[in-house]
């Protein structure tokens, strides 16, 4: 299967995955002040903005509105940065492999790892925020494990849709961030949809980015651990999206030469 050849070259190339890893870590804060610190303080600082705004109108309503907040900022930011960056991935990293023969998803997975470096760190600040919010850290926080893992999934194949969409169409840049900022909204990060009939709180299921955002307010904030039907559209989400960029990228693997 295509799917299972991926990880096989992953390993053949393994030095220059590693290389282009370090080079798009280091190049996103090149030249910045604070470097890698700003990985921790852009979402701290939106944390704060999206807390007194928000906070005085809902903070009531909802039970450690602080980490209800943060959980989702935390997976959004997280989904948004990796498949904005992947978009450009197969375009900026042309001179490359219109040279050489090497897979071209390589790049895009680069750009995932070091999103998933810089979300990894936020994440860290996350289990500090909780902490100072008297929420016990219980042995169920191990499931975490399971929605990041199927997050990187979907993004890995949200990035191979849009990276390919990218190369043959560059108004896709803009109607993404149209699309994001949208989804935003329609992913409940402040706001709570307990108020809503139970027929538009099944329509939020729909989201695959409320899906994540969900499972880790139910470990976190309400301590109970999702159904097993909960889990199987997570993973579906991911399997989906990726299935469908593999395939992409297996289809038009020669035509991506052409309109770069």
């Amino acid at each position: 299967m295509f799917q299972l050849g991926i990880f096989v070259k992953l390993k053949k190339h393994q030095f220059l995955f590693q290389e282009l890893v370090h080079r798009d870590f280091t190049q996103k804060y090149k030249r910045t002040v604070l470097g890698i610190a700003w990985s921790v303080l852009s979402p701290l600082l939106s944390l704060m903005v999206m807390n007194l705004i928000f906070g005085t109108l809902l903070g009531s309503e909802i039970e450690h509105y602080t980490i209800y907040l943060f959980s989702g900022q935390l997976v959004f930011s997280f989904f948004s940065d990796s498949t904005n960056e992947g978009m450009a991935s197969l375009l900026n990293n042309a001179d490359i492999f219109t040279k050489v023969n090497v897979p071209k998803y390589l790049f895009l997975f680069s750009k995932n790892v070091s999103s998933l470096i810089n979300f990894t760190i936020t994440l860290g600040v996350y289990f500090l925020f909780v902490l100072v919010n008297g929420i016990p850290i219980t042995w169920k926080f191990i499931l975490l494990v399971y929605p990041v893992f199927c997050l990187v999934v979907f993004n890995l194949g949200m990035g191979l849709i849009l990276s390919a969409l990218y190369v043959f169409f560059r108004d896709i840049q803009y109607l993404y961030s149209i699309f994001t900022m949208l989804l935003m909204y329609m992913s409940a990060i402040f706001y709570s949809i307990e108020t809503f009939p139970q027929v538009g709180r099944n329509l939020f299921l729909l989201n695959p980015v409320y899906v994540y955002i969900r499972y880790f307010r139910k470990i976190v904030i309400e301590n109970t651990i999702p159904s097993a039907w909960f889990h199987l559209i997570a993973a579906g989400y991911a399997l989906i999206a990726f299935g469908i960029g593999a395939l992409i990228y297996k289809k038009k693997n020669h035509s991506f030469l052409y309109y770069v």
